[in-house]
Parts: structure tokens; C-alpha cells; sequence
């Protein structure tokens, strides 16, 4: 078959409402799919004033606010619905892809297999990881439970980058993942986006050493480790701003505890590029990458990374040529600590910063995502035509 013949049904928890590399990568896909004639159907929770407009048809889903403190701007799908479940009928899809584990893909998943349909799962972020932030740590081994359950019901998996293929494997949530990586757009990120003047304006002198924090301003991209690090640089001696790129929910209690940092707030698009390439330093504390979007994106701009030693960096940045990684012990004090040991000679050596930035803009060069979202569409025409050779009456025997 052709991947114009493929029709999918695609399920997010978050396609569009608000902005974060998981959904802008679904979006990237769907647009390359529709460009080659294939039929999307996309099935997420809708609200009136979305960060930025869908591709495709999208159908909304049930949905209440997540019921979690301070993140009331994400929605939690319930289930399916009967509206949702007769568009599902009338458009007849042959291949279903869930991109969140929420009672919506446990519904949808439980219609695809009742039908026969193949399912492929993609893998967008370390969600049993989340708990860690709000106390709740001793939850993780059910929600680690409750993952292996659903991944292992669907045909197969694909997650962003070998790192978090290996974690997977070793997690036991399939024996079947497939690479489906992350791409970069050259247009917005590069180190030709460089403004001193804009740098100036934010009151950063030409010779400050900015060190930069891009995503979104919630707990779990390791704003505690972020700020303890800032803290003993200072106490190091080691010159340095903070710039901070983007927002949320938790930007007063990071503004409180990174005393001096300059807040942008959010961008997008060329402002975007233009921003993160005015830095010196891109810092990446996270352990809840699946990929690092936005690692990468600081590689493209010309930055050194320094991340934690996780899913998705580990995969992008090498350590002593386009950045360092450190193992993350669990301990925000430890952790902090071989941060500020890891950032401290690119706050000294110019040098240093313009041979890693130089080196992880080349390595950047490697992700194109029309290549990368040829992989999927290649793994939905291939689980389709499996599944129809498994129930033809004239599969041969041998």
C-alpha cells in the first residue's frame, strides 16, 4: 500500500491548546502526511482560545482541567463520548495512533482492538517522572505498572531519541520501538539570529556570559536544580546572567529564587531563534525529556549545552565536544553542585563556548524532519499491511 492509502486516527492529549514540542512535532507530522495524501483525523480536547491553530481536522474530545495545583491550563481527557466514537465509524480510519496514556487512548485503544485495527504508540515525555515534582514519588510504581499494561497492549512504539528507546526496552513497555527522532527549523534557529542589540536591551553587556533557560515554567523541567546551580556559580566567583526564555505557572517562584535573572517571557518563531541564539550558554537540568526539543534547538542557535545525563540529551549532546552532560543523582544539592562544575569554564573561556556552540550547530544540521517524519509514516503502512497479511484466508503457511 501507499501512504496515501493510510487513515489515521490520531489521539493527544494536548494538539494545540498549549504550546510544547510534543504537540509542534504531531502537528510537523500530520501536515507531512496530508501533504502526501494521506487522511488525518485528529481527536483532542479543544478550547476557545488555543496557542496556535491545528493542522489537520480536529475533533474534540471530553475533557476536564488537570487536576493538578498550579496546571490548570492543561486539559485531562475523560473519554471517548458517543459523538467522538460515531466520528471514529464514519471515518473508517485503518491504522490508530495514540500519542498520550489518558482515558481516551485506553478508550481508543480498546475500539481499535475490538475492530482489529493496528495501534502505534509514540512516547513523548517521562510522565511516571512527573510525581517527583509534586511529592508524590511513591506513586511511581503503579504509574509505571499502568504504562507497561497500555504499551504493551498496542503493535508497536516509537519514541525520540535511542536513550529513551533503551529505557523503554529496559522498563519492560515493549519489545517493538521504533526511532522516530526529532528535527530542527534551520530558518529560526541559527547563530546568524545573534542580536547584541537585543541583548542590550535586556541590559546584558557584550561582554556578559548569558546562561539560558528555554520551556516552559513548571517544576518538572527542573527549575530547582536550575536555580541552585545559578546560586553556586555565584558563590564560585563564576561571572554570569541569567536569561530565562519562556513561562508559565511556576515563573513567580522561579523569579523569587533566581534573584538577578532576566525574564523575556515567552517567543515564538523568528523572535524565538532571534533569542535563544543571544545567549551564550544553554542549561538543561530536565530529567522528563523524552528528546530535549529544545536542546536541540540550542545546538542549531550555536550554544554549548550543558544537560543532565538523561533520556533525550544523551542523545544529542557530546560530552567534550558540543557540551557536557551530568548524571543526575537525585539530590538537588549534589546535582547543583556538578552543574555549576560543568557550566563554571564557559563562564571563563570564550573560546571554549565557540568551539562546542560551533560543533553543536553542525551536529544540528543532521535533523531534518522531513526524513524524520518519513520514518512514521513508513511504520503506519507497515502495521497496516502486517495486520492485513495476519487475517487474509490466504496467508501462506511457510
Amino acid at each position: 500500500m501507499h501512504i496515501s492509502d493510510l487513515r489515521i486516527a490520531l489521539f493527544s492529549g494536548n494538539y494545540n491548546y498549549t504550546r510544547d514540542g510534543a504537540n509542534q512535532a504531531l502537528n510537523r507530522l500530520v501536515g507531512s502526511l496530508l501533504a502526501k495524501g494521506a487522511k488525518v483525523r485528529v481527536y483532542s480536547p479543544k478550547v476557545a482560545d488555543p496557542d496556535f491553530e491545528p493542522t489537520g481536522d480536529l475533533v474534540g474530545v471530553p475533557n476536564v482541567p488537570m487536576p493538578v495545583k498550579g496546571r490548570g491550563e492543561y486539559r485531562f481527557p475523560t473519554h471517548l463520548g458517543r459523538a467522538v466514537t460515531r466520528d471514529l465509524e464514519a471515518f473508517a480510519p485503518n491504522i490508530v495512533h495514540l500519542s498520550s496514556p489518558d482515558p481516551s487512548a485506553h478508550a481508543a485503544l480498546r475500539w481499535a482492538r475490538a475492530r482489529g485495527l493496528p495501534v502505534l504508540a509514540s512516547v513523548h515525555t517521562r510522565f511516571e517522572t512527573y510525581l517527583r515534582y509534586y511529592n508524590m514519588a511513591f506513586l511511581e510504581p503503579l504509574i509505571v505498572k499502568g504504562l507497561q499494561r497500555f504499551y504493551n497492549r498496542c503493535d508497536a512504539l516509537v519514541a525520540p531519541s535511542q536513550s529513551m528507546i533503551d529505557e523503554l526496552a529496559a522498563m519492560g513497555m515493549h519489545t517493538r520501538i521504533g526511532l522516530w527522532s526529532r528535527g530542527v527549523d534551520r530558518t529560526i534557529f541559527s547563530s546568524a539570529r545573534r542580536d547584541p542589540e537585543w541583548r542590550r536591551s535586556l541590559g546584558l553587556a557584550d561582554e556578559d556570559v548569558a546562561i539560558v533557560f528555554l520551556g516552559r515554567l513548571v517544576m518538572e523541567k527542573g527549575l530547582d536544580v536550575f536555580a541552585e546551580t545559578a546560586a553556586r556559580l555565584r558563590e564560585m566567583g563564576a561571572g554570569h546572567k541569567v536569561l530565562v526564555i519562556g513561562d508559565g505557572p511556576a515563573r513567580g517562584w522561579f523569579e523569587a529564587n533566581l534573584p538577578g535573572g532576566i525574564f523575556a517571557g515567552f517567543k515564538t518563531g523568528e523572535a524565538l531563534g532571534q533569542a535563544l541564539a543571544s545567549g551564550d550558554v544553554f542549561f538543561n537540568p530536565s530529567v522528563t525529556e523524552t528528546f530535549g526539543n529544545v536542546t536541540l534547538e540550542a545546538m542549531a542557535s550555536g550554544l554549548p549545552v550543558v544537560a543532565a545525563g538523561a533520556t533525550g540529551s544523551a542523545s544529542l549532546v557530546a560530552d567534550g565536544v558540543t557540551g557536557r552532560l551530568v548524571a543526575p543523582s537525585g539530590s538537588i544539592k549534589t546535582d547543583a553542585e556538578a552543574f555549576a562544575a560543568a557550566l563554571a569554564p564557559y563562564c571563563s573561556d570564550p573560546a571554549l563556548r565557540a568551539a562546542h556552540g560551533s560543533a553543536g550547530e553542525t551536529r544540528a544540521c543532521e535533523y531534518s524532519w522531513e526524513a524524520i517524519n518519513a520514518v512514521v509514516a513508513e511504520t503506519y503502512v507497515q502495521l497496516v499491511e502486517e495486520r492485513r497479511e495476519s487475517l487474509s484466508p490466504y496467508r501462506s503457511a511457510t
